[in-house]
């Protein structure tokens, strides 16, 4: 039987008032589970297993949703659910064995987290039957995981959510059987050892221990990501650190010569450990950076290594295992190229590492042999390259992991599918190499709502658990059904990736040309944005941007399109309605820039002076209307996320361009908008204040 349970059995029993008809529901699991044969149906409905029942004495995992009101009994002979642990299962760690019996339901995990995943599919099960008013299936279920560390990358940088959010979340990531969280936190943890670094509205350690707490009773693992040699202005930013600087105008990376780098280093991972009591890493950071030790005669590699075996002994010495990114030292010896060159046959690959591996092998004893040297790749990790870096460290006896993203340099919302291809293409590489785990990073460099990573995010479950046993179809129907409901699971419902493609064409669409994120480095910002139609040369501007607002037209009905299927899916989802809301929010702004295109249009050909004036005026309408937007999508975005940074926040010297890095306020989400707004009551709104009685 098909393990994507899309069944459809139809099966009829005689009972004592006549005849049940009885039908199999469509059971969408996910992930995946890897052995499910179903026999027929149960006497089992979802609201009357209330009561379970294990003969080792075990305690009830913790349990929300449909399983919240779970009871524990003393004897088996009322319960409907029988589970326990039995290490001696044939099965990896975190597996477990669930058997749905006519009137019974036994499960078996290997330990306490294979115990508390058997409780998490079965929850699934009774979820799908509850919402198709259908019995549970005859069926027994044999499960385990692929990928043992299956961890989300958690980037607090620029902003923070609410904490009631984060603890959602961490209920959200356990139901997929997500294992472990990586936490950036830079500024935003109120640091014990160095204080004057935190951002004023920090949670505490004590707040982010609680957190770790809760994630370890449900087995997801926190560990913390301090960025070390660069990506480091959250510190030297501040006057008082300025001196550690490795160039002193530049607020980007220490200089790994100073004593003093390290103790300050120390320090903040202290106070991030503290907060992270459970987690088996520390994850130090140091990708994207050539440092000179103040103008020392060492090489950039040299001195990266330097910092990298101090960093490393200091997190043995604590317990925990560093992680490292690995992309440095692999651009120093010039092969990095090759890791996202998907063109390049094997022979190339190899020839290339021929001539540069000597490169490598010259520090090769200076590789820290504690560290994790994580292989970052979120757009081609199935090229050779990237297989062959991956090969190396681990043929030098250097343990290696893969990272992938769910969320990089994308505005508003996850492009290109929400990267499934990529994520799965790492995820199964990582399986097929023996490798320990993979990391889904998720940059909050452009900051889109959290709400709108979340199908990277099952995906991402999917295959580090499963592998591949879904079409990418199929998940995006199991993501469907699981985040909305049985009923939204139809691919007429789709939409995600028609609101892709519009989302992309927004970003820069009142810009000249390509830019939003760089309109804070311009002297004169205003003038990159898109030219306005001039009263004494009509028509003109029209032909000038045809191509442009001929997409803006197109880009108008696919958001129709995605609005219309947004507006029934609030009819039908059962769940995360807020997550709806959160795209009809993207939806609503991608519009508002498009019909202001139009509205241009329409001025600009306006047959008469009676039809300008009425162009005009809807031009008036826009600052209005942005206004009124702009107060519903931070309403709706400030239900779980802390929109401002508070007053005395410091803003860094921003040297990738970070859109989430450029305003106190949530104006950074805006930037093009607000100067197009500004730039037309300036020119052409003038106009119309002026023929105006």
């Amino acid at each position: 039987m098909n393990v994507l349970l899309r069944l459809l059995l139809l099966l009829t029993i005689p009972i004592a008032c006549g005849i049940e008809e009885k039908k199999m529901g469509d059971f969408a699991l996910l992930p995946s589970v890897h052995e499910f044969t179903v026999t027929g149906i149960s006497n089992l409905r979802p609201s009357e297993i209330t009561y379970c029942f294990s003969p080792g004495g075990h305690a009830l995992p913790p349990m929300d949703g449909i399983l919240a009101t779970m009871k524990g009994t003393d004897s088996p002979k009322n319960a409907q659910l029988i589970f326990d642990i039995d290490s001696l299962l044939d099965i990896s760690s975190e597996g477990y064995v669930l058997n749905i019996q006519e009137e019974r339901i036994q499960l078996s995990g290997k330990d306490e987290a294979g115990l508390f995943y058997g409780f998490k599919t079965l929850a699934q099960l009774m979820q799908d039957a509850k919402e198709q008013e259908v019995y549970l299936p005859l069926c027994s279920i044999r499960d385990y995981p692929l990928l043992p560390y299956r961890a989300i990358h958690l980037d607090v940088k620029h902003h923070l959510d609410k904490m009631e959010y984060y603890y959602r979340l961490i209920d959200k990531l356990a139901s997929y059987k997500i294992n472990g969280i990586i936490i950036e936190f830079e500024d935003k943890i109120q640091f014990k050892r160095r204080p004057g670094l935190a951002s004023a509205d920090a949670f505490s350690i004590t707040d982010w221990r609680r957190l770790s707490d809760y994630a370890k009773d449900r087995h997801v693992e926190i560990s913390p990501l301090t960025q070390g040699l660069g990506h480091s202005s959250f510190v030297l930013k501040h006057k008082a650190y300025a001196h550690l600087r490795d160039d002193p105008k530049s607020d980007w990376a220490y200089n790994p010569l100073d004593p003093e780098t390290y103790e300050v280093q120390f320090d903040l991972y202290r106070d991030a450990m503290e907060a992270t009591p459970y987690g088996r890493y520390l994850h130090v950071g140091g990708d994207e950076v050539h440092t000179t030790g103040r103008g020392s005669d060492q090489s950039a590699l040299a001195l990266q290594l330097t910092w990298l075996n101090k960093v490393c002994r200091f997190a043995e010495e604590k317990g925990r295992i560093p992680i490292f990114w690995d992309d440095m030292p692999l651009k120093d010896a010039g092969v990095w190229a090759s890791m996202f060159n998907t063109e390049l046959s094997q022979e190339e690959v190899d020839t290339l590492w021929t001539q540069n591996e000597h490169k490598l092998l010259k520090f090769l004893n200076q590789f820290p042999k504690n560290c994790v040297y994580m292989r970052w790749n979120y757009q081609a990790p199935h090229a050779l390259g990237n297989e062959k870096a991956m090969e190396w460290f681990r043929s030098h006896g250097l343990e290696t992991m893969g990272a992938t993203a769910g969320q990089t340099r994308w505005v508003l919302m996850p492009q290109n599918e929400s990267n499934i291809d990529n994520i799965k293409a790492f995820a199964l590489s990582s399986i097929k190499n023996g490798l320990n785990g993979l990391l889904l990073t998720l940059w909050d460099d452009d900051s889109p709502h959290f709400e709108l990573y979340m199908r990277g995010m099952l995906a991402f479950a999917e295959y580090t658990w499963a592998g591949e046993k879904r079409s990418k179809k199929e998940l995006k129907s199991a993501y469907r059904n699981r985040q909305y409901g049985y009923e939204t699971a139809a691919d007429s419902l789709a939409f995600i990736d028609q609101l892709e493609g519009p989302v992309g064409y927004w970003k820069n669409l009142l810009l000249k040309k390509p830019g939003r994120n760089l309109l804070r480095r311009e002297e004169n910002p205003m003038e990159e944005v898109i030219d306005l139609p001039q009263a004494d040369h009509p028509g003109e501007w029209s032909k000038k941007y045809r191509e442009r607002l001929d997409e803006a037209k197109t880009t108008l009905a696919r958001t129709d399109s995605v609005a219309a299927t947004l507006t029934r899916l609030k009819t039908l989802a059962r769940n995360n309605t807020y997550n709806l809301g959160i795209y009809e929010q993207v939806t609503h702004l991608v519009r508002f820039s498009n019909e202001a295109l139009l509205k241009l249009k329409s001025y600009d050909e306006a047959p008469n002076e009676s039809a300008r004036k009425k162009a005009l005026e809807e031009l008036d309408q826009l600052s209005k209307r942005f206004t009124e937007l702009r107060k519903e999508m931070e309403s709706i975005y400030g239900k779980t996320r802390i929109l401002h940074k508070p007053e005395d926040y410091i803003l860094d010297q921003d040297h990738h361009s970070h859109l989430a890095n450029q305003s106190l306020s949530f104006d950074w989400q805006f930037g093009a908008e607000l100067l197009f707004l500004e730039k037309l009551e300036q020119s052409l709104l003038k106009e119309l204040r002026h023929i105006k009685p």
